[in-house]
């Protein structure tokens, strides 16, 4: 009783979720949108698969880095104002893994 009880719950949940993806996705803007945001959740992906961090790498470099990122002009403003941790951080991280990095 409980078993079949479950399984109709979750049946009834994909139905009215298939049914509210459909609905949402008949227009074009919004099949669009989730095809931006799909692609960016891709490319994020691959960025940390192939271990190329582009926030880590400008952690250590914070006032050479060529993006206007809100986060790494926080971060450029800490370190000229005398905060050395991001910079630290790297360049501990960058000696610790220098042999698995150079493969």
């Amino acid at each position: 009783m409980r078993k079949s009880f479950i399984l109709s719950a979750v049946g009834a949940a994909g139905a009215i979720g298939a049914t509210a993806a459909g609905y949402y996705l008949k227009d074009k803007e919004n099949r669009e949108k989730l095809i931006e945001q799909a692609q960016n959740v891709r490319e994020k992906v691959n960025r940390f698969t192939n271990g190329s961090d582009p926030t880590f790498e400008d952690a250590g470099v914070p006032d050479q880095s060529e993006g206007n990122d809100t986060a790494q002009l926080e971060n450029s403003k800490m370190v000229s104002e005398g905060s050395q941790f991001g910079v630290q951080y790297y360049n501990k991280y960058k000696d610790d893994n220098k042999a698995e990095l150079q493969q």
